[in-house]
């Protein structure tokens, strides 16, 4: 019987460690040691679900599938420095957006998220 998930899970995990450059699909199949056909469908499924990209590409001769990670995976030095870890009023701080104090309102979180994006939008114009 095929493993469901855990393939899904090991391609996944191969992509993260490939970082933005993908991996070509049959060596993905090795590192994530599945055989092609559970391979497929698995690589098919994280298509549709959005989390995967396909490129087709000619190597050495024959066209493959250069397979990439949609999604970027957060560091923890990303969030190191986000102002809810160090706030005074934390234990007041409620999910509710009409409650009095709470993320929506925060003037601390907003630069913050504001000092994130730039710097997200300047990387990207220099990683092209």
């Amino acid at each position: 019987m095929p493993r469901k998930n855990v393939n899904e899970q090991e391609i996944l995990k191969v992509l993260k460690n490939s970082q933005e450059k993908g991996i070509l699909q049959t060596d993905l199949w090795k590192e994530a040691n599945i055989n092609s056909k559970d391979g497929s469908r698995a690589i098919l499924k994280l298509e549709k679900k959005g989390l995967i990209e396909r490129k087709k590409e000619l190597h050495e001769g024959k066209w493959t599938y250069r397979i990439m990670i949609k999604h970027k995976f957060t560091k923890v030095n990303s969030i190191a420095d986000v102002p809810c870890a160090f706030c005074d009023i934390e234990n007041k701080c409620e999910l509710e957006p009409e409650a009095e104090i709470s993320p929506i309102k925060c003037e601390k979180l907003t630069q913050w998220l504001m000092k994130v994006l730039k710097k997200e939008n300047q990387d990207s114009q220099y990683n092209g």
